[in-house]
């Protein structure tokens, strides 16, 4: 069996692949942040959901990093963790 880590640098090897999954880094963390503050939270999807006034499966589909939350749903959530959002622009690194 594979492990995960062999399993992605494998896949990251085709520049096809890598450039993929590049692009969608911005996705990849703002999902990371969001299962963050669930965490400190210590809520589920579930009880986010209920909070923010939606389904289980739209808050796991957030945190799957599929798809780019608008900002109000940021700020729900966030609502909904007890936190607050922030957005920051840095400098891009060429």
């Amino acid at each position: 069996m594979t492990d995960l880590s062999k399993l992605k640098a494998r896949l990251l090897g085709d520049p096809d692949t890598r450039a993929e999954y590049q692009a969608q880094a911005p996705e990849f963390a703002i999902a990371r942040e969001l299962i963050a503050a669930r965490a400190r939270a210590g809520l589920t999807q579930g009880e986010i959901a209920e909070r923010m006034h939606t389904t289980q499966s739209t808050i796991a589909r957030l945190e799957s990093g599929r798809t780019m939350p608008s900002m109000r749903t940021l700020s729900r959530y966030a609502e909904a963790t007890g936190s607050r959002a922030v957005i920051k622009l840095e400098e891009a690194i060429a």
